[in-house]
């Protein structure tokens, strides 16, 4: 008689398989994530310095903040939205991509 469907004839062969699947899930899961970080990856836009230093100055003034790096950046408070944000005189070359040279 046939019943249809997949056969698991070797309960070996089948805990070999969901095991298997078990683990592309998890590094399916985790693996752009850990990924990104290991790749020193960090989300897109001004980092929240920008924001702050722009924090009551008005469009077109200038403002400055330290970076987690150390070094000061000095810039034009511009709008974004419904905030102002300090755009970089001088944006790092590094920006959207590690820099070697440290």
């Amino acid at each position: 008689m046939h019943t249809g469907g997949l056969k698991m004839n070797n309960p070996k062969k089948t805990s070999i398989v969901i095991a298997l699947l078990g683990i592309f899930i998890a590094f399916s899961s985790f693996g752009n994530e850990t990924f990104a970080q290991q790749s020193g990856r960090r989300h897109h836009g001004p980092p929240p310095e920008a924001y702050t230093a722009c924090e009551d100055k008005s469009e077109g003034d200038t403002a400055e903040f330290v970076s987690p790096r150390g070094d000061t950046v000095t810039g034009t408070c511009e709008l974004e939205g419904d905030r102002l944000v300090l755009r970089p005189e001088n944006p790092p070359e590094h920006m959207g991509r590690n820099n070697i040279d440290e």
